[in-house]
């Protein structure tokens, strides 16, 4: 808890410092946005299984055609999932999310796909099971998503890292879709960031298996430290991401910026990946401002 807390006052610096440097500079950070939205599709897609690369996201992105096929359903979970990104960006600072909200994202994620089940929640006998845990009774999961809801804006004296952590393990645990639910949970842990105004996060591939942990975790203990670290790191780092480039500093991979310091590579990589030094991922690269 202790840790949380000091990420979080570090979190509130770097919040007023990117309130700062934003002031005139709206149209750099628009492309700062528009520009992460490959990163955040390819990523959230890889952590469900999708096979496409980084390099084939961006393609499918920008309508470029593929050295290989890829089959439809790969093809509509990219381009879904894009406009997905880009449309929140905008309704988050206008409405709060809602119930409805999160069925109209769910079509725009799911249809072309299975649109039988776009835009709605899981009924009757539609049970679904993520590794060991069996999601909420179809019956329960409106009740559940409200005192969901209830419990996150209730909640306004924590932190956010605590706040998004705990929405997102319990929307997850809910399970209220029968399909999309990994990804649209990723949606709306940025929706609700935004909305606060704080920055989206990037939870990476690589990081995939501490992300699962942090599920069993929560599923078996109720414990949220494991995912509280992540969102602490993902929202201390995309604020790092933002401030190199709104306060006009030179960006540099993170390996060349050890040639100039007095320290390791592999020293800066462990530094980085705890976020304490003022590093980020950008395209699979751990880069910094100098």
């Amino acid at each position: 808890m202790s840790n949380t807390f000091q990420v979080f006052r570090r979190i509130q610096k770097l919040q007023t410092r990117y309130l700062k440097a934003l002031s005139g500079k709206e149209s750099l950070l628009r492309l700062i946005y528009e520009s992460e939205v490959t990163e955040q599709v390819y990523n959230s897609n890889a952590i469900e299984n999708s096979t496409l690369s980084f390099e084939e996201t961006d393609k499918i992105l920008n309508q470029i055609d593929l050295d290989r096929f890829v089959n439809e359903r790969e093809l509509f979970e990219a381009k879904n999932l894009a406009r997905v990104v880009g449309y929140i960006d905008q309704k988050a600072t206008k409405e709060t999310l809602s119930l409805d909200i999160m069925l109209l994202l769910h079509k725009m994620l799911i249809s072309n796909i299975r649109d039988d089940i776009a835009g709605r929640f899981r009924k009757s006998d539609e049970w679904v099971r993520v590794g060991n845990h069996i999601a909420t009774d179809p019956s329960m999961v409106i009740e559940q998503l409200e005192n969901m809801m209830v419990a996150y804006l209730t909640s306004a004296q924590e932190s956010i890292i605590t706040r998004i952590a705990r929405v997102h393990l319990s929307f997850e645990h809910i399970h209220p879709f029968v399909d999309g639910n990994g990804r649209i949970g990723r949606v709306f842990n940025n929706y609700l960031l935004i909305r606060e105004g704080h920055v989206p996060i990037n939870i990476k591939f690589i990081d995939r298996n501490v992300y699962y942990d942090a599920f069993a975790a929560f599923d078996k203990k109720s414990d949220l430290s494991l995912m509280e670290q992540i969102v602490g790191k993902a929202i201390t780092s995309s604020y790092h991401k933002r401030l190199a480039y709104l306060e006009g500093k030179q960006i540099i991979p993170l390996v060349e910026y050890a040639k100039d310091s007095k320290e390791s590579h592999s020293n800066l990589l462990n530094k980085a990946n705890r976020q304490t030094i003022e590093a980020f991922w950008e395209r699979g690269v751990w880069k910094i401002g100098v």
